[in-house]
């Protein structure tokens, strides 16, 4: 099959899949999962293949697959949209197929495929546990699968098309349908659960905060459809088309056309990667069940505001090069937020926020590299960022499957499955879940030479110490250490040490359908930050080709970045000692900590500690500042005054004069003229008829000498007027 035509095909399978499952088998599960999971399937063997062929293609960057359709007709031509597959969109869909189909899989254990339906469940809530009796007749309570299990495998499929549409893309328009579409099943799946207030609340939050970013970015596409006169890659990133959007003034702020354009399309990054102020939507979206966590915040939705800024970083280069400012906000938005956010997470008990916030962290970590104009490792660590985080989310969910089987042991369903102070000891209850979870937490803590996030994210502090921005240097670095810290918290109040609760004692490990993911994605997370090893760092370089850096930044063809600077201990040495010292501190502070106790940090942190642990209020700043504002304009302004007040007065008093009118026509026009001639009409035809009435006597002789006497008139008439 045709490379160009195995792209198109991609985003189909799983779209396809979605047709299916709705129209079709949503009553049969086993049937349900076999399509979604197969779809996700044939998307992962296609996108392996056309990685495979592009590593194959000796200068790649210039001779990109690429397959271009007319689609809406214009006044002078056609619009044009397509698919490319070029370097960076050739990793992106890499990462893509493994995480989507590891998610897929993963889901049917985590969705209790195969166990029987639950005592009290419904749909809308999430399942309650069934009763069922052993071969001795005792009854115990088992997990009970899901009850809308076809409708999550038909939006999780509907969701990877969106991000397979985005990849592929090479224009700004159809990148946005994909996004709009993740954005949709973003509010369908954080909201599965609609019968429950919390997740219903949850999906309206992250729906309208993503719009604002939304609404930004489609600004951005029209002027740049307005300046460039077209969406399409090839025509915007050309050399003389950036130097002419360089050189255009836009009109605000002194910022050239690139400058704005790129500054809105960034907005859009802001509200879909949650980075500040706009992070708010992202810890919520936990209500959702964990294999939506982990597409949200490692394969799809996230990634795609951080994948968007990597693919227009030409745009961003020119306008930099012009002088504006563009830059500048991205790199202060992403390092603010990677500290912001670590900030926060040090005082989560959930064991999903946490990783929530550590994502929003990880995502500042990718816009702050593009902000200082590391490509090249902003590209690695979104990707080893979606392995190693898709890997602690599953295995957060696993973790929580876990501890609802100890729930249901027990019976006591007031203890939350997801708060780590509720755990311990769960190293040897769940040793697959422990161990891969290990590997990812250490990943996301930058363990030193083994994982692939050590890797990507030393690169990240290596640009910029090396390329003097000392500020983001020093921003990242201590967030890097507080990453370190609440992951190695994390781990500790969850696997090690003694259980905590009669639950975490009953705990059991995941059936393989969880478990197979899990590892799959744990050897990525180690292996794949080998792709990039630095030709010049010491003993190591060299070893392992480093194919990833030279093939992705080939992707900017003349904007390519210059040869790798000379290697410099300091960013080594940094990110070693905040990434050992922060796991080795988060040990030290919580190895011990008994059942019922208070976290340590609350003590020393003092009135600190309730800040971070209801996130700088940020919430209630905004319920202060834009809920409850909004909701007096609804409720009062809106509704009381313009509704009640001004437009139902309007047509009140409109009411009024037409029953004014009424009355008016009524006794002056209808009444005395329309009806007073209608009466006179009727009253002469009555009299007239009483006049005449006597002359009918019924007597069929008077009639006949009557009709006689007329007859001879007439001829009387006629005889005597002829000449």
């Amino acid at each position: 099959m045709a490379t160009e035509t195995l792209i198109w095909l991609l985003p189909l399978f799983p779209l396809v899949s979605f047709a299916l499952i709705i129209l079709f088998t949503n009553r049969n599960k086993a049937l349900s999962h076999t399509i979604a999971v197969g779809a996700a399937f044939l998307s992962f063997l296609g996108s392996m293949l056309v990685f495979w062929r592009a590593l194959h293609v000796e200068h790649f960057a210039e001779h990109p697959f690429s397959s271009v359709i007319n689609w809406l007709p214009l006044a002078d031509g056609w619009l044009k949209i397509g698919v490319r597959i070029d370097p960076l969109s050739a990793v992106g869909i890499f990462f893509v197929a493994w995480t989507v189909l590891a998610i897929f899989l993963y889901s049917v254990g985590y969705q209790n495929y195969g166990q029987p339906q639950g005592d009290h469940d419904k749909k809308g809530l999430p399942p309650h546990g069934a009763t069922v009796t052993d071969e001795h007749g005792h009854k115990h309570m088992v997990p009970s699968v899901e009850p809308m299990y076809s409708r999550f495998f038909a939006f999780i499929s509907l969701f990877a098309f969106g991000m397979y549409t985005l990849m592929i893309s090479d224009n700004l328009l159809t990148l946005f349908v994909g996004w709009e579409i993740m954005g949709l099943c973003s509010y369908l799946l954080i909201g599965f659960w609609f019968a429950k207030p919390s997740a219903r609340a949850a999906a309206i939050k992250a729906f309208i905060t993503t719009r604002v970013g939304d609404v930004f970015m489609l600004l951005g596409l029209a002027y740049v459809y307005a300046a460039a006169g077209s969406l399409r890659y090839e025509v915007i990133f050309a050399p003389e088309m950036l130097h002419a959007l360089a050189e255009h003034a836009s009109g605000f702020m002194g910022l050239s056309a690139a400058g704005l354009i790129g500054l809105l399309l960034f907005i859009g990054t802001v509200g879909k990667s949650a980075q500040w102020p706009l992070h708010v939507w992202l810890p919520d979206a936990m209500e959702g069940p964990t294999p939506v966590s982990a597409m949200i915040h490692a394969a799809t939705m996230v990634s795609a505001g951080v994948y968007m800024i990597i693919r227009i970083f030409p745009l961003l280069e020119a306008s930099h090069e012009a002088g504006d400012f563009t830059m500048t906000v991205i790199a202060f938005i992403g390092a603010f937020t990677a500290l912001f956010a670590a900030t926060i997470a040090v005082a989560q008990n959930d064991i999903k926020r946490v990783l929530a916030y550590s994502t929003i962290s990880q995502l500042g970590y990718m816009v702050a590299a593009v902000g200082i104009g590391a490509y090249v490792a902003a590209t690695f660590h979104l990707l080893t960022h979606a392995f190693f985080k898709a890997l602690l989310f599953l295995g957060s969910g696993s973790v929580i499957h876990g501890m609802e089987h100890g729930v249901l042991h027990t019976g006591d369903h007031h203890v939350d499955p997801q708060d780590m102070f509720n755990m311990g000891g769960l190293k040897d209850k769940m040793p697959i879940t422990f161990w891969t979870f290990l590997i990812g937490g250490f990943a996301l803590s930058g363990f030193p030479l083994v994982t692939a996030g050590f890797w990507s994210k030393d690169e990240i502090l290596g640009d910029a110490f090396t390329h003097g921005h000392w500020w983001v240097f020093g921003v990242l670095a201590l967030a890097a250490f507080l990453t370190a810290f609440y992951t190695m918290r994390q781990i500790t109040l969850t696997f090690l040490g003694k259980a905590r609760t009669k639950e975490a004692e009953h705990a059991q490990e995941t059936p393989w359908t969880m478990t197979v993911p899990l590892m799959t994605l744990a050897f990525f997370a180690v292996t794949f930050g080998w792709t990039g090893i630095p030709e010049n760092f010491p003993l190591l370089g060299g070893i392992i080709p480093n194919w990833f850096h030279p093939w992705v930044i080939s992707t900017l063809g003349e904007h390519a970045e210059a040869a790798a600077e000379a290697f410099n201990w300091g960013p080594l040495l940094t990110s070693l000692t905040v990434a050992l010292g922060g796991l080795y501190v988060g040990w030290l502070v919580y190895r011990n900590v008994p059942a019922g106790a208070e976290d340590p940090l609350k003590k020393p942190l003092g009135k600190l500690y309730p800040v971070l642990q209801n996130k700088y209020y940020f919430d209630e700043f905004y319920d202060k500042v834009f809920v409850q504002p909004a909701m007096w304009v609804s409720a009062v302004f809106t509704f009381q005054i313009m509704d009640r007040g001004i437009i139902d007065g309007i047509l009140h008093a409109l009411a009024r004069f037409s029953v004014f009118l009424g009355g008016f026509f009524r006794y002056v026009i209808d009444d005395p003229i329309i009806n007073g001639f209608g009466d006179w009409v009727a009253n002469t035809t009555r009299s007239i008829g009483n006049k005449l009435r006597v002359i009918q006597t019924g007597r069929v002789q008077q009639y006949m000498v009557a009709a006689l006497i007329f007859v001879a008139a007439v001829l009387v008439y006629f005889v005597t007027a002829m000449p």
